[in-house]
């Protein structure tokens, strides 16, 4: 079946709003800045109080730290643990933790190679889903600065299972796969009308 001159015309106009709609929303969700709050924390807790509000809390050398970029515009960054000791939380050698950027978001300058003391609880401030994050209000600290925090909890417990979460850290962001579905649906569009054309 052909279509006509006229037809040919509305389907190509249709597929270009389209096409605009979704190439504009994808940049849209890419280059959107987020609102920015100022961090503001209240009186430090104490240990036992940390302690009991965490879900994990261990201690760890940096492997990695990754700057991400939410669906909702929001840049957090996301730190890769090799953990040596666990006061509470899963048994697992490896752990990431998630923390704002810095300045006002409340977020931990993690540095690679650098050992903490880290004190995480479920949270979805920094995008909606909900993950293991850190902040500046929490005792996380160095580990060479948590004399008082380990004199409290003890030894701790070595990590039994041996995990590798290495390639988490590059799994492509929410927003890109949205930017990428809409592409191919776009061309998937394009090839089906195109072939109706030739038909």
């Amino acid at each position: 079946m052909k279509l006509g001159l006229e037809g040919g015309v509305v389907v190509r106009r249709v597929i270009s709003i389209l096409l605009m709609t979704v190439l504009g929303l994808s940049f849209m969700m890419i280059f959107h800045s987020s609102d920015v709050y100022a961090c503001s924390c209240a009186q430090p807790q104490t240990v036992k109080d940390q302690f009991s509000r965490s879900e994990a809390v261990f201690s760890g050398k940096v492997l990695e730290v990754k700057e991400q970029k939410n669906v909702n515009g929001s840049m957090t960054k996301a730190a890769l643990f090799d953990v040596s000791r666990i006061w509470k939380g899963g048994t697992e050698s490896q752990i990431i933790i998630h923390t704002g950027s810095g300045g006002g978001d409340c977020g931990i300058n993690f540095e690679k190679g650098k050992e903490y003391l880290v004190y995480a609880a479920p949270s979805s401030m920094y995008g909606g889903k909900e993950l293991l994050v850190t902040i500046i209000c929490d005792r996380t600290v160095a580990l060479n600065q948590s004399q008082e925090d380990l004199a409290v909890l003890g030894e701790g417990k070595f990590p039994t299972e041996q995990v590798h979460l290495e390639g988490e850290l590059s799994r492509m962001h929410p927003f890109i796969w949205v930017a990428v579905i809409g592409v191919v649906a776009i061309g998937t569009t394009i090839f089906l009308f195109r072939r109706k054309w030739k038909k």
